[in-house]
């Protein structure tokens, strides 16, 4: 049996320590006192930068923006990715992967750590074209994760694009920059344009989006070292993914953006697994890359036609067996239970005002019973293996069958 590192051992314990301490301390509810009203002065004082926007609303530039914010939208990168996967670019999907993942954790924590509006509707006019947008209107304001995740994909591309070919020179690398950054800023726009975000949210989105990009340009490549070959890296990984869960802040109001994080952790936890697995026979440096002889477009469309209802099928099925087999675990050891939304049976025998209060895991505490929590929500747990699963037949399950099929 491998031994376990000691920076494994120092990260778990360090995030565990940090998580029981600051609930005892209430550093959530001492931040959010501190930046909050801050936060939100300068929401209402944004509002007439807003209004003078949105004067020139046209529904074509309704139809505009709403295309772009659906672009850089967490579901448009969770349909992306697995092509990404499939196209041979493994090491490109997996850094985006997670850098997507690490980017809706902290963007989403510190939402619900400051708790602060979105722009007031009216007097201003936000366009919710999608039901993705209408759940997002349902988040707190700041910072903007459109433009947090723009900046760290779309600036992570460009640098993975300039280093790994090198036919790019000085005028080509100039071009690429300032096509980033119109991108970014056309985001950012449209953000405040939709009435979604006020200037102060999409500031904080671009100067915490390039701090995240700057970290990960430091840390991506003996994190991908890591994934591939480390020691322990699914057991650590596993270990991690259930210490986010109970990491999460607890915002002042229920909101979407714990179920987002749960499901993109799921999603990371997955990709580790099944690179592990498999990495050697389907994610290695010299896979058939798309546009070549070895992986021409119609086999690429046949992966599609296989690989997306394999996915699909197997989201469904590890859902399935969690809403099985998470209730039983939980019996057995005799810990109490509750489900939003998933099992009926426990949703009906849990109704009521604790359902809200309960809804979004938050702090160690709870899984040590110091605190009044009767019951925990057993749909969190379901929702991160369900993402699992999809993620691993992604990167595993689906490529042994392109494997079997000659794709």
């Amino acid at each position: 049996m491998e031994s376990i590192p000691g920076w494994q051992l120092a990260i778990l314990f360090g995030i565990a320590s940090w998580t029981f301490i600051s609930s005892i301390l209430n550093v959530t509810q001492k931040l959010r006192s501190l930046t909050k009203p801050w936060v939100s002065r300068r929401v209402f004082s944004g509002t007439p930068i807003i209004l003078q926007i949105q004067k020139y609303h046209h529904r074509w530039l309704d139809a505009l923006f709403s295309g772009l914010s659906c672009v850089v939208s967490v579901p448009f990168y969770t349909a992306f990715l697995p092509l990404l996967f499939w196209s041979g670019h493994g090491k490109l999907a997996r850094q985006m992967t997670l850098l997507m993942a690490f980017c809706d954790y902290l963007g989403n924590c510190m939402k619900d750590v400051v708790s602060a509006p979105r722009p007031s509707c009216p007097p201003v006019r936000r366009v919710t074209a999608t039901n993705d947008e209408k759940e997002n209107a349902m988040e707190y304001g700041l910072p903007s994760s459109h433009t947090l995740n723009t900046v760290c994909l779309s600036g992570y591309l460009l640098y993975y694009v300039m280093k790994y070919n090198q036919r790019i020179d000085a005028p080509m690398q100039f071009m690429g920059f300032a096509l980033v950054c119109l991108f970014v800023g056309l985001i950012g726009l449209g953000r405040i344009y939709l009435g979604m975000h006020s200037l102060v949210d999409i500031i904080c989105g671009l100067a915490f989006g390039l701090a995240i990009l700057a970290f990960w340009l430091m840390v991506h490549e003996p994190l991908d070292n890591f994934i591939v070959s480390g020691p322990n890296a699914t057991s650590f990984w596993a270990a991690l993914s259930f210490l986010l869960l109970f990491a999460y802040p607890t915002p002042e109001l229920p909101t979407p953006s714990f179920e987002y994080h749960t499901a993109f952790n799921g999603v990371a936890l997955g990709i580790v697994t099944g690179i592990q697995q498999t990495y050697h026979q389907f994610h290695h440096d010299n896979v058939p890359h798309l546009f070549t002889p070895q992986l021409t477009i119609p086999a690429f469309v046949g992966r599609i036609l296989v690989g997306i209802p394999t996915i699909l099928l197997m989201k469904f099925c590890s859902k399935a067996l969690a809403k099985w087999s998470l209730p039983i675990v939980a019996n057995t050891l005799g810990i109490p239970i509750k489900s939003t939304s998933y099992i009926p049976a426990l949703a009906a025998s849990n109704s009521g005002k604790k359902t809200d209060e309960t809804r979004q895991s938050g702090y160690l505490q709870k899984l040590l019973f110091f605190s009044s929590q009767a019951s925990f929500d057993v749909d969190t747990g379901i929702r991160l293996l369900q993402y699992a699963g999809l993620a691993w037949s992604t990167v595993d399950l689906a490529p042994s069958l392109f494997s079997h099929l000659s794709l």
